[in-house]
Formats: structure tokens, C-alpha cells, sequence
């Protein structure tokens, strides 16, 4: 989900003829076996998007979920941090990283605090890697440290990687046509994608864990496009009723069938990993099977809302769940299509990463420490000044002693309009979402300095309110401080 998360310059771009530019990416999957003293391992799948800002230096997030060995289903961490790479004698380079990050989980809400600390941890490597042109594949070590944690070892690791490059015009250029060239050139070289924001209930079936009830689930997903109808896809999803700290991640291939002019049938199967302490809701490991479809009715070309039906597995352990929810999809094209009319124009969008205090804290009606919290916010423009927030979040220290304090938010935002030499914006934003005890409202206001084309510093003061499941009273004062990349897509 996460567009050049760290704001990457234009020293990783190449110009093109009129206003697209080529930017350099990644797409990096690697699996380690963790080491817990006196308990079973640990094994995690890690998911990475890298953006080339210079010369063999990549900027990045990413999350890491387990699959297969133990019981630490809904065991979840994501991390920001930068991948080195030097190349070696043909094919072969050196690869280094480091990234920091918060996350948590475990066999039980009292063990989470064994396992994961409090949530907060650091991850170094150093390996060797082949390249293959379309991909890359090698091996690293890796040294990987929560505070006050179990975890704090070294491991192998191994991983795949997957380069690619896209195309991004300039973010002022928001609803103008490209130029003759540069449409040539999208259609060329550009596909499609679809983000999605859908709210899905998971119906349990017989379930051996302490919750019975129905989950709700609020989930982002982006989906890209290989064969015409053909896609891949990555979803986060955390829950917001019946068990708000339920969580998931999941990837994997759909396909799309087209009923008619308003009607398309996608079908798709999602592997990942999820769940919460297996002994409240058993998904063992934490792997997760997930085969769904979904009917849209389009609400115009570019807008779709769809009634999803599907059947969640947990392989390891016994949960099984029937699914039904809703979803709103937003179609982003860059290739010739049948029902295009004129040229491709400009769909402007922003990538902020975050750091987030949560101070003033109170739940059921008592002080609260301060949390600390980074993540990840996509702005959608409607038009100049109306635009639509996506944001998610992670804490990296404890909560009421516990780790793994998240937040998924989505919202209207309201922006002051601004012109080519104007280099500060006034905005505000209004969200509403879940956090781990259930459904939460965010207010804020700030202000933005535009550095350049690209890139913006912003800082903004905000609220939050919330109610968990059983009653509790959620409230925390803001201050937020985030770094934008600001860049279009050619979309037709």
C-alpha cells in the first residue's frame, strides 16, 4: 500500500518527454525462523515496498506476519528503514539494511508481554544476493531486537525481490490531460490498479476460542493488474466490533469477469497470515487461506461499490468463517480501455509517513501514558480543496502494559487551495476508523510547507475519540509530524 513511502527524489527518476518521469521500485519478500528462549520459534513472512532515492539506496516500509511454526497467530509488526545494495562480480551484490519499527502479539494476552515486550523493535542485515534480471534472489543474516523482549537474537534469512518501474507526472498537474507523448507513453508502458475500502463480518463457524462472536473488519486493499483481467493484490484489515484487536494480512491473485457494462464478478484467493491470541481466537500459527468474490455495480467509470461473499480458513488451527461485507472501489486506469474517451490525465496523490503523539490519554476515565505511534496516511484529491485521507498507524511503546496498539483511519479532509509559488497550506481532516478497543473518530488541523514539487513537511495538532466494545471511554490528544511525497498517475 505504500507509494514511495519516504519521499524519493527526483535523483531516482529519470526524465521523460513532457511531465512523466520513470521512478525505480521493489517489491521484496523474505522469510526467518526467530528463536524464542524456552518456547517454540517464530517464523515470519516479511512483505516490502522499497523506492530507489539514489544510487544503490532504497527508502521503504513493510510488515511482517508468521505462518507456519507455533501458536502466535495475530502476531503483527511493520517497520520504516532504508535497504543498501553494492554490486559484486557480474550477477552477484552485497545487500545491507536497517529499519526500526513496532509490533506485538503472542500465545495469549499475558504472553504478548513476554514475546513482543513493549512492541518497540530494531532490525539489522547484511547478505548476498543474485540477480536475475526480472528478480533477484540470496540469503542474509539478520540480528532482530524488541525491548524488553524474549526476541533478541540473530537468524537467516532468505528473499525474493521483484524491481519494477512506474510512471508519475507532477502533483499540480491534478485532472489536466497529458500531453500527445506522454499518453503514448502510459498507455505503453502503464496498467491498471484499484484501491479498495471495505467493511467485512466474519460470521465464526464453531469456534474453540473464548470469542464467539462476529467479527467486523475494516480492510485496505491495493490490487494491480498483470493480464487484462488478471490481478494481484495486498490487503491490511484490523478489526473494529466483536474483537478490535483481530488483524490480518493478506496477499495473492483474483480475476475479473465482466457481466455486463454495470456488473463485474471479481473472484480472488488470499493467503497471509492473522488473527488474535490463538486462545481467544484459534488460528494456531497464524496462516490464513481466503478465497472471496465480490459482485460491483459501478457508480460511475472510475467508482465501484461491491456486496463481497467468502469463506476464511486458519489451516493450523480451527477457525473457520463465513464472510459478507461491502466494499468501495476506486479504478485507477493508465492503459488504453474500450470506454476511454481523450487522452489519460493526471490523478494527483500524497504519501506521508508519520510520527504520531498520542498525549493527555484517558480510557475509562483514567491518565494514561503518552503513546508513540509511526505509520503510513494516502490522500486521494477530489479537487482542489476536498480530498480523501487514508491512514494506519502502529504504536512502538506499551499500552496499558500491553504491545500492539494499532489504529486503520478513513475520512474527508479540506485543504487550502494552492498555487504554483505558494509554499505553505492550511488543512484539516476528520476520520473515523478503529483502534484496539473499537470504533474511533479523529479531528486534526495543520499546516504544510511545501519543500518542492515533491516533497512537504507537515505538523498538525487533533483529537481523538473513541468507545470500545464493551463501554470503555477512548480519548488522546494529538501532535503529528510527517513527511509528504507528492506525485500523479496518468489514469484514463
Amino acid at each position: 500500500m505504500a507509494l514511495a513511502c519516504l519521499g524519493a527524489q527526483a535523483r531516482s527518476e529519470q526524465a521523460a518527454p513532457g511531465g512523466l518521469q520513470a521512478s525505480e521500485a521493489s517489491l521484496r519478500l523474505e522469510y526467518q525462523r526467530v528463536s524464542v528462549p524456552g518456547d517454540r520459534p517464530l517464523d515470519l513472512m516479511g512483505f516490502h515496498f522499497h523506492q530507489q532515492v539514489m544510487e544503490g539506496i532504497k527508502l521503504g516500509a513493510g510488515f511482517y506476519a508468521p505462518l507456519f511454526k507455533g501458536e502466535y497467530g495475530g502476531f503483527v509488526a511493520a517497520d520504516l528503514g532504508v535497504l543498501a545494495r553494492y554490486p559484486l562480480a557480474g550477477p552477484w551484490y552485497v545487500t545491507a539494511g536497517l529499519s526500526a519499527g513496532g509490533g506485538g502479539g503472542g500465545r495469549s494476552v499475558e504472553h504478548s508481554k513476554l514475546l513482543s515486550g513493549t512492541g518497540g523493535f530494531i532490525k539489522g542485515h547484511l547478505g548476498l544476493g543474485y540477480d536475475f534480471g526480472d528478480f533477484s534472489v540470496g540469503a542474509s543474516l539478520s540480528r532482530l531486537k524488541f525491548r524488553q523482549s524474549l526476541i533478541d537474537g540473530s537468524q537467516a534469512n532468505v528473499f525474493i525481490e521483484f524491481p519494477f518501474r512506474y510512471l508519475t507526472g507532477p502533483h499540480a498537474g491534478h485532472g489536466q490531460a497529458l500531453p500527445p507523448g506522454d499518453d503514448r507513453r502510459a498507455a505503453q508502458e502503464m496498467g491498471e490498479s484499484m484501491l479498495t475500502l471495505s467493511l467485512d463480518n466474519y460470521r465464526q463457524q464453531d469456534p474453540q476460542g473464548s470469542n464467539k462472536r462476529t467479527v467486523g473488519l475494516g480492510e485496505l486493499q491495493f490490487a494491480h493488474f498483470f493480464a487484462q483481467d488478471s490481478y494481484w493484490f495486498a490487503s491490511l484489515g484490523m478489526g473494529y466490533r466483536g474483537m478490535p484487536l483481530y488483524n490480518q494480512l493478506l496477499g495473492g491473485a483474483g480475476q475479473r469477469w465482466r457481466l455486463s457494462p454495470a456488473l463485474t464478478l471479481y473472484g480472488q484467493l488470499g493467503l497471509g497470515s492473522g488473527g488474535y491470541a490463538p486462545e481467544v481466537i484459534d488460528t494456531a500459527s497464524g496462516l490464513l487461506v481466503y478465497p472471496r468474490l465480490g459482485l460491483e455495480y459501478a457508480l460511475d467509470r472510475d467508482l465501484g461499490l461491491a456486496f463481497t461473499l467468502g469463506y476464511m480458513t486458519a489451516p493450523r488451527g480451527s477457525s473457520r468463517n463465513q464472510t459478507f461485507g461491502l466494499a468501495l472501489t476506486r479504478h485507477l486506469r493508465s492503459g488504453q480501455s474500450g470506454d476511454a474517451v481523450g487522452p489519460a490525465r493526471y490523478q494527483g496523490l500524497r504519501m506521508s509517513v508519520f510520527q504520531h503523539t498520542a498525549f493527555h490519554l484517558s480510557y475509562r476515565e483514567q491518565a494514561r501514558p503518552s503513546l508513540q505511534m509511526m505509520g503510513l496516511q494516502l490522500d486521494l484529491p477530489l479537487d482542489a480543496h476536498w480530498y480523501l485521507p487514508l491512514q494506519a498507524s502502529g504504536a512502538y511503546n506499551a499500552y496499558l502494559g500491553y504491545p500492539g496498539y494499532a489504529e486503520i483511519l478513513a475520512g474527508l479532509g479540506l485543504q487550502t487551495a494552492l498555487a504554483r509559488e505558494d509554499r505553505f497550506q492550511f488543512f484539516g481532516q476528520l476520520m473515523g476508523g478503529a483502534n484496539v478497543h473499537g470504533k474511533v473518530a479523529k479531528v486534526s488541523a495543520g499546516l504544510r510547507w511545501i519543500v518542492d514539487e515533491r516533497l512537504a513537511l507537515n505538523a498538525s495538532l487533533g483529537r481523538t475519540l473513541g468507545r470500545g466494545d464493551t463501554g470503555g471511554h477512548f480519548s488522546a490528544s494529538n501532535l503529528t509530524l510527517g513527511l509528504d511525497y507528492r506525485f500523479s498517475l496518468p489514469t484514463r
